[in-house]
This record gives C-alpha cells, sequence and structure tokens, in this order.
C-alpha cells in the first residue's frame, strides 16, 4: 500500500502507514458492514480515480493519462459485468471485501493490474470484435440522432422551462427592513404630501 499511496496525491497527504492500516480495517471488518465496504469500494473504485485523472490531464503527463485511461477501461468492463451477476453473487460472504480488494489491485502500481486486464484480456477481445463493434456504436449512435430529431420540440420546452426555473430562482429578492427602520413610503403618498407642502408655503406667502 505504501507505492499505491505515494501515486495518489489524497492518499499521500494522509500519510502510508495510515491508508495501509485504514486498508486493513475494511478488509478485516464483520461481514455485515456492507455500507461501510460500498463507500470504500466507491471511494477507491471511483473517487480517488477520477482526482488522479484529473491531475493527469491538468499536468499533462501522457504517462498518468495512458495509465488512467487503461484504468477506466478496465474499470469499466468490470462494472458491466457487475450489472449482470451483482444480484447473483452479491449476497455470497466476503463479496464486498473481495471487490474492494480487486479495485485496490487494478491500482497498485507493483503489480499494475488494469494493465494486465486490459493487454491480456480486454484488448484481444475488442480487437478480434472490432468490425462488428464499430457497427454496434455507429447505430447507437444513429439512433440516438434520431431520438433528439423527432423530439426537438419537446427539448426545446424542457430547455426552456429550466431555463426559467433558473432564472426565476436567481432573482434577487429585496433586503428585509431593519428593526426600527421607517418603511419608505409610497410614491403617491410622497406626492400628497408634497403638494400639502406647496399649499402650506403659498398660503404662507400670502399672508
Amino acid at each position: 500500500m505504501n507505492g499505491f499511496a505515494s501515486q495518489i496525491p489524497s492518499m499521500a497527504l494522509l500519510g502510508s502507514g495510515f491508508t495501509s492500516e485504514a486498508g486493513l480495517r475494511v478488509l478485516l471488518s464483520p461481514l455485515n458492514s456492507n455500507v461501510v465496504l460500498r463507500t470504500a469500494c466507491c471511494s477507491i473504485g471511483i473517487g480517488l480515480p477520477v482526482y488522479s485523472t484529473f491531475k493527469a490531464i491538468e499536468n499533462r503527463d501522457q504517462d498518468q493519462q495512458q495509465k488512467w485511461l487503461i484504468y477506466w477501461a478496465a474499470f469499466g468492463s468490470f462494472s458491466l459485468v457487475e450489472v449482470f451477476t451483482d444480484k447473483l453473487i452479491s449476497w455470497f460472504p466476503l463479496y464486498y471485501h473481495a471487490k474492494f480488494a480487486f479495485l485496490v489491485w487494478l491500482q497498485l502500481p507493483t503489480v499494475d493490474g488494469a494493465k494486465q486486464i486490459y493487454n491480456n484480456h480486454l484488448r484481444p477481445f475488442l480487437i478480434r470484435h472490432q468490425a462488428r463493434m464499430d457497427q454496434l456504436v455507429d447505430g447507437v449512435y444513429a439512433e440516438m440522432v434520431k431520438v433528439v430529431r423527432s423530439h426537438q420540440g419537446e427539448i426545446r420546452f424542457m430547455r426552456s422551462m429550466i431555463v426559467r426555473i433558473l432564472g426565476s430562482a436567481n432573482e434577487v429578492t429585496p433586503p428585509s427592513q431593519q428593526q426600527g427602520e421607517i418603511p419608505n413610503s409610497s410614491p403617491q403618498l410622497e406626492l400628497s404630501t408634497a403638494a400639502i407642502r406647496d399649499s402650506e408655503s403659498e398660503s404662507d406667502h400670502e399672508e
């Protein structure tokens, strides 16, 4: 875990000893702590890689960019399989413990599990079926364009509604009157008061 922590800035700030202890506590936690394990899997599998990808893009580090692109390809493939198998095997004992360990293994720089999965399994499979995958992707995008074009009226209506809602929410409300402050008079009352004062001044001049 020390090498893994040094590769991720947020882990390095916490210290390698802390990350090692936290990882062991999660792996050795009781079986009924699925909520904690799911949170840990989400943090390790998504949260930290998102921030690491951000750092790689901002620093224009091509090696790190390639590393995290490979990770997201491996993680996406795993998530796609998990969608269909999670309901079947999630009730097995230590399932989330094994998932947490697998997500850590994908990112460990000493083993680089994501690269192993990509080079040994994912890349050969996609190269072998690349032509069919291209046709499938082109067909999906074509259907998406058709759906958008056929529902342009609804899309424009929803867009205008969202703009109106955001505009009404951004309107600035007038500040509340301070305690003890006399509220401002209405314009009609101010005009009538000014007229009374003018008539009084004219009567004083005539006298």
